[in-house]
């Protein structure tokens, strides 16, 4: 008996992560975060299947009342026959109405961008993306990000020893 999730069991609210922006949240000061499903074509979810996504350089962008994905790398799955695939279009982000529009408004402040934090299986199966809604950080406010983690770090390896 076969499985999707290659034989390995997991509990009830697990979800696995195909792709994870880790730079987003040290170049980004992450305020709020929401979950958006993506329309896909069914050779680039067996791509995602086979975890080749990249959402490094990606964001998404708000127009005419609805929420797109620009710049999500997801490349062309090896068995497709699909011969004028792009694997850099824009991909349509499935939100509620009111998170639309939150969303929206928080494009409109100063500063402010939509940035995918990560990409995962739910516990159903189905493709999913975070949206966080971010501030762009200086470069003294990083230095300040790496002082403190690399702080916490050292005192949880001083309290480990003791």
């Amino acid at each position: 008996m076969s499985s999707k999730s290659g034989g390995r069991k997991k509990s009830q609210n697990e979800y696995s992560v195909i792709a994870d922006n880790r730079k987003a949240t040290f170049q980004y000061e992450i305020e709020d975060t929401f979950e958006a499903g993506i329309v896909l074509t069914g050779s680039e979810i067996k791509s995602i299947r086979q975890n080749k996504v990249n959402i490094r350089e990606s964001y998404a962008s708000a127009e005419n009342g609805e929420i797109f994905l620009i710049n999500c790398n997801i490349p062309r799955y090896q068995n497709s026959i699909t011969t004028n695939y792009n694997p850099k279009r824009v991909r349509k982000l499935l939100l509620n109405k009111k998170e639309i529009n939150k969303l929206f408004a928080a494009t409109q402040k100063k500063g402010m961008t939509l940035i995918p934090t990560k990409m995962y299986f739910n516990k159903k199966g189905l493709a999913k993306i975070g949206i966080g809604i971010g501030k762009g950080r200086k470069i003294h406010d990083k230095r300040e990000v790496k002082k403190t983690r690399d702080w916490e770090r050292q005192k949880a390896r001083l309290l480990k020893n003791n």
